[in-house]
């Protein structure tokens, strides 16, 4: 297996600092984009196995751009490390335009979930200190003990979820999707101009 590369501190605390993603899909009628809100955690890239998963918590507000939420080890019980590899949590129903397109066919029910781009980053910036990320990964529907664990990661980042019931019963019959980068660019204006930073998973 290929040693993973580490993604950047300034890459994950960019992620956890972002609460909303534009998420760019291909439909049949051609280029899409929407937006969602998103929580960032982190599995382990060397796990090897579903089973191994590990969820580094987002912040369920309180841990400012680090988003440190606490950590929680899966069944493998690996702790959360540099070379763990981002993943995204965002709820949709697949009823919507967007939700068909990734679950359908060639989608989430396709090999290795669907294929999509994103970008994140805050409104109201001036060009030299412009910061954002771009990506490339694929969305997968999370079931199961999965989804426990996705769902926990989001309702820390979005604690107002589960303080409303009626919210909370809405969101708990919707899709949990989950997005696995395995391509990220930071771009940071303050560093100087056309500043990036990148990541890239390696093959397994």
């Amino acid at each position: 297996m290929a040693k993973p590369l580490k993604v950047p501190d300034s890459v994950r605390r960019a992620l956890a600092a972002h609460t909303t993603m534009t998420l760019a899909y291909v439909d049949a009628d051609g280029p899409q984009a929407c937006a969602v809100l998103y929580a960032t955690g982190a599995m382990g890239v060397a796990e090897g196995t579903e089973g191994a998963d590990v969820t580094e918590g987002a912040g369920g507000g309180g841990g400012g751009e680090h988003g440190a939420g606490g950590v929680t080890t899966g069944p493998g019980g690996v702790a959360p490390g540099p070379q763990c590899a981002p993943r995204l949590y965002f709820v949709t129903a697949v009823t919507t335009r967007h939700g068909r397109a990734l679950a359908g066919p060639g989608g989430a029910g396709g090999p290795g979930g669907a294929r999509v781009a994103f970008t994140a980053q805050r409104d109201g910036q001036e060009w030299s200190g412009l910061t954002g990320l771009q990506g490339r990964g694929r969305c997968r529907v999370l079931t199961g003990a999965e989804r426990a664990v996705g769902w926990r990661v989001y309702t820390e980042r979005f604690p107002f979820v589960e303080a409303s019931d009626q919210l909370r019963t809405a969101l708990e019959r919707t899709t949990l999707w989950e997005l696995r980068p395995d391509w990220l660019r930071l771009i940071d204006n303050g560093k100087g101009f056309g500043h990036k930073e990148e990541w890239q998973r390696t093959a397994d």
